[in-house]
């Protein structure tokens, strides 16, 4: 059992397969005597429930996955002493949950009819009807909005009597088409068999190449068309990512139920994935749409609160926003963004300004926060746009591609800046003293520590992983899956030792805590922090241009 006596110990971020096959392989890990009063929490990303795609933020039932865990393994946590923080996605579901697949199953008679968005009649009395069958909004309701692909966040779904509905989709979708064979054209459309066989092999080599069953040559073959059109369009699937309607009484008993589940697994702090998606009305953004984005987190807190669940809400926005700021203001957890960006920003500069002038404002103004160095996604540098001007972001972003990193732009936009995906090791220069005098300083900046498992073994850019990821696989290169034999490998090397030693320290010494005293200091390349509480203290001295340091305790 953990002996942590403060309450904001460390917590190891990693999937359910990332430090061997499954969940059960992790715990082996945490027992080792090596890892003893180390972690407080453990954040299991979403490919702990049952989902599909985007490696788990697509979730079908928040059931857990048999492949990469178990309930036995979930109590393991438990009887080790660590609690859980797990992802709640707020603003949709897949396209293969039950909801889904029974509106698709039986349309406008679904119970959950209203579950998902009906773009038309979300947009009724908004626009024009197109040939295609769904509403183009007029300009004026949808100036202020903010779709994250182009084009209008549509899937056209296919009901059981052969319309298609549009619902709104905000993230990923995909349409996969049957390829059929020569006895399926026979039935669909009466064709003799030889030219069932020449069409069918026509019409799979014409959806390999990505084409539409309307878009297929039918030439010589024009009298099938129309039934061979409609069987391929009734039997398409789909994979994708369908946006919750928060105005249906279902989708709120499908929040309270979830929450009671990720509560009766050992959570204590829910993290709301996209959740500033979740409101929309139209004529307003859809994206942080204020006051209704509020209202709704309000909502979903006061029903965490019967479950003993503290809320994290995500999200991404600079600093000179201020949107951390108002986020705390309301009673929440915020993520900081910021500390990655800005710790590299600070060993780079040997200057601890910064670094300390953002420490005191989270102490002063009693922002509480999940801090972190690297994570499942990039090293995120949009948010320091307002704490660094755009030339100091250019130079980090220069200085971590320069080290093997890959630029994320946003949303495809050019010349817009939003993360680099490098492993936090490499965007450091693989360098061991820096590695631990950044795992030093973010023990000792405000907040609960989080640790992506790969930082821990100080895992280097994985740039084979992303060339075999493909198109969009960037993020690969800091998704390393490690063996237990690369492990125990780690294990022996002085980086990890130290960073364990760090994060024992962290978890266990009385100094630390949510409601400690912290002192900061920064002389020119020399960085003091120091917590005191109820007599105890803890103080960090660095050395920000020979990356030495040194820990005072009593």
């Amino acid at each position: 059992m953990s002996t942590t006596r403060n309450d904001n110990g460390p917590m190891l971020n990693a999937y359910p397969d990332s430090m061997g096959h499954r969940l059960e392989d992790i715990i082996k890990v945490l027992k080792k005597p090596e890892f003893k009063d180390v972690f407080q929490s453990f954040y299991i990303l979403p490919s702990i429930y049952n989902t599909d795609l985007d490696r788990g933020f697509s979730v079908i039932d928040y059931g857990i996955n048999k492949e990469l865990g178990s309930q036995e393994a979930i109590e393991a946590l438990s009887d080790l002493g660590i609690d859980l923080k797990l992802d709640f996605i707020l603003n949709h579901a897949s396209v293969l949950s039950p909801q889904f697949q029974d509106l698709i199953k039986n349309g406008e008679n679904s119970k959950y009819a209203d579950f998902f968005i009906n773009w038309n009649k979300f947009w009724e009395g908004c626009g024009e009807m197109t040939e295609e069958g769904y509403i183009k909004p007029d300009e004026k309701y949808i100036k202020d909005m903010f779709f994250r692909k182009p084009g209008l966040p549509i899937l056209m779904v296919r009901m059981p009597d052969g319309k298609d509905v549009p619902y709104w989709n905000t993230f990923y979708q995909e349409v996969r088409y049957k390829r059929p064979d020569a006895a399926d054209l026979i039935e669909a459309a009466g064709m003799q068999y030889l030219a069932a066989t020449n069409l069918a092999e026509r019409i799979c080599a014409s959806l390999d190449e990505g084409k539409t069953p309307s878009e297929i040559d039918f030439a010589g073959y024009e009298e099938y068309k129309e039934d061979v059109v409609n069987y391929l369009e009734a039997s398409r699937r789909y994979l994708g990512q369908m946006d919750l309607n928060i105005k249906s009484d279902l989708v709120w008993e499908h929040y309270r139920n979830t929450l009671k589940t990720l509560a009766d697994y050992g959570a204590k702090i829910v993290r709301l994935d996209a959740f500033a998606y979740a409101p929309k009305e139209p004529g307003k953004k859809n994206f942080l749409n204020e006051p209704d984005t509020w209202d709704v987190l309000e909502r979903v807190k006061d029903i965490a609160n019967e479950y003993g669940l503290s809320l994290l809400p995500e999200i991404h926005a600079t600093y000179g926003e201020g949107t951390y700021e108002t986020i705390a203001s309301k009673g929440y957890m915020t993520y900081d963004f910021f500390l990655p960006g800005l710790l590299i920003y600070t060993l780079e500069k040997q200057s601890g300004k910064l670094l300390v002038d953002w420490a005191k404002e989270l102490t002063e103004k009693n922002i509480r926060v999940v801090n972190m160095l690297g994570c499942h996604d990039g090293i995120p540098l949009l948010d320091l746009k307002g704490m660094l001007d755009e030339k100091e972001i250019q130079e980090l972003i220069d200085a971590i591609v320069g080290r093997g990193g890959y630029v994320k732009d946003l949303h495809g936009q050019k010349n817009m800046y939003y993360q680099v995906n490098a492993t936090y090791y490499s965007a450091l220069g693989e360098n061991d003293n820096k590695m631990l005098l950044a795992r030093a300083i973010q023990m000792f900046m405000p907040g609960k520590p989080q640790v992506w498992y790969l930082d821990l073994f100080a895992g280097r850019n994985d740039h084979e992983a992303v060339a075999h990821a493909g198109v969009g696989g960037h993020k690969e290169i800091n998704r390393t899956n490690l063996s237990s034999e690369m492990i125990e490998v780690a294990l022996k090397n002085d980086v990890v030792k130290k960073q364990l030693e760090l994060l024992r320290l962290r978890n266990t010494h009385p100094a630390f805590g949510f409601d400690s005293t912290l002192s900061a200091e920064a002389n020119g390349f020399m960085l003091k922090l120091a917590w005191e509480k109820e007599g105890h203290r803890a103080e960090l001295r660095a050395n920000l241009r020979d990356y030495s340091y040194e820990i005072i305790t009593d």
